[in-house]
Parts: structure tokens; sequence; C-alpha cells
């Protein structure tokens, strides 16, 4: 049996649903204490599977809740690791969202892991990061900089990216930053043909028409993205390639 745990957008929320997860989990542990279960957990952090079940089995300590009930969640419960590649736009009342044709749920590959069915665009890996950093140098990082410039730019309230992409002062820097100071990285990780694939095919996602996706959404929360987003690649430069320069990325990174 498979569960699917997608992802919410705060932490009041996601605090109460992993109380609300506990309990199903303990329910289904009475009903059928033989059986495993796959969870997919689908938030955007590194390693979502982990993260989630040290959630979970912490909670159910701090509630006390039998060892045998514990021992289940480690042993007999599957916290698939897992990364959602989709750009979704904006919301539709009263339930659903507005998302492009692409589409990548890369998993990765564990002992007893069920899967919910089979699908192109689900792919099982033994190398779940290289699939993050791809996501998160190229498209994450760069919708931080475009929002990032909008935000110093004094632009239209509700420009989206498409017109950001369309800007050239807006566009120009973000090709830079790509080109200069992301792609050298990701090839001293032995990624960098891989990353060149995947940003032709970026330009073509950020440059969908149908997609009104607005950078005052992408500036939420903008100093923890710009930690999570561009920090990691300077890092890593320091370490890799201690001679790259990065101008566009401290500057970001040094604003408030």
């Amino acid at each position: 049996m498979w569960l699917s745990w997608w992802a919410v957008s705060s932490s009041q929320s996601w605090a109460l649903l992993v109380c609300w997860l506990l309990v199903l989990l303990h329910d289904r542990w009475q009903a059928q204490p033989a059986k495993d279960l796959t969870l997919l957990p689908c938030e955007l952090v590194t390693r979502n599977g982990d993260a989630l079940r040290d959630l979970v089995v912490a909670l159910a300590g701090d509630w006390q809740c039998a060892p045998a009930f514990v021992d289940w969640l480690r042993g007999h419960v599957v916290w698939a690791n897992s990364l959602v590649d989709r750009i979704v736009s904006e919301a539709l009342e009263p339930a659903g969202a507005v998302a492009e044709p692409y589409a990548l749920w890369a998993i990765e590959v564990q002992p007893g892991l069920q899967l919910p069915c089979r699908h192109p665009s689900i792919v099982l890996t033994d190398e779940l990061a290289r699939y993050e950093r791809l996501k998160l140098f190229l498209l994450n990082l760069g919708h931080t900089l475009l929002a990032d410039a909008w935000l110093r730019g004094g632009l239209a309230a509700d420009m989206t990216v498409l017109q950001a992409m369309q800007d050239p002062r807006l566009r120009g820097p973000l090709e830079q930053a790509w080109q200069q100071e992301v792609l050298p990285v990701l090839e001293a990780l032995r990624q960098g043909e891989q990353a060149c694939d995947y940003l032709i095919g970026l330009r073509e996602r950020l440059l969908n028409p149908y997609l009104a996706h607005r950078l005052v959404d992408i500036a939420q929360n903008h100093a923890l993205k710009k930690s999570r987003r561009l920090q990691p690649v300077v890092d890593l430069a320091e370490v890799l390639l201690p001679g790259l320069q990065q101008p566009l990325l401290r500057a970001a990174l040094a604003q408030p």
C-alpha cells in the first residue's frame, strides 16, 4: 500500500498535517500491523522522506506512542525521498492549480518501495541528488534571480516570469549567471552536459505563454529562498572552483 503526501504552504499547516498523518498511520498500524506501507512525500525539501520520517517518529515519542508502533514506523514504512519538477503558476478555486505540461517525479530507489503507477514522467533513480541539483541550481535559482531583480528594479507589480524573460534587463543577467556562475559548478560535478540539455528545455518552460507565474508570488520568503537556492552554488564553487567569480550570485545574496 502507498500513500502520497503532497506539499503544503505554511509551517502551521505542515505541523497540523504531520499530526494528522501520525493519527492515520497509528490507525493503519492497528488495523494491519503486518503489512508494509510506502509514503511518497512531495515537499520541496532535500531528502523529504527522511525529513518526514524524523518528524513523525519524534512526534510519536512526544505523544508516548507504543514502542511497537514506533518500531513499525521505522521498519515497515518506506519513507521515499523524491523530487517533483513541475512549474505550478497559480491556484484554481475551489481546488486545483494551473501547471505546465512538463513534469518529472524522481523517486529514490530503496528496498520495499511500491509505486502507485507506472508513467514516463516517474523516474526511479539511485542518484536523486543529480536531479535535485538541476532543478535547484537552474530552475529555482533562475526564478529567485528574476524575483530579486524585480524587487530591486521598481518594475510592474504584476510582472510575470514570461514578461521577465522577454525583458533584456532581467533576462541578460540571468543568462550570464547561468552560463558563467552556475554551469561551471555543474560541470565540475560532472553534470555539464546534462545541465546544458536541461537548460535548453528550461528556457522554453519559462517562456510558456499559458503560465501567468507572477514574480510577486516567487518573491515570497525571498531571503530563505536565496539561502537555499543561491548559497549552495557559491559554497560549492569555493570548494571545487576557488577561482570562479560569481558577482551576480554574491550581489543577490548580499541584499537583505
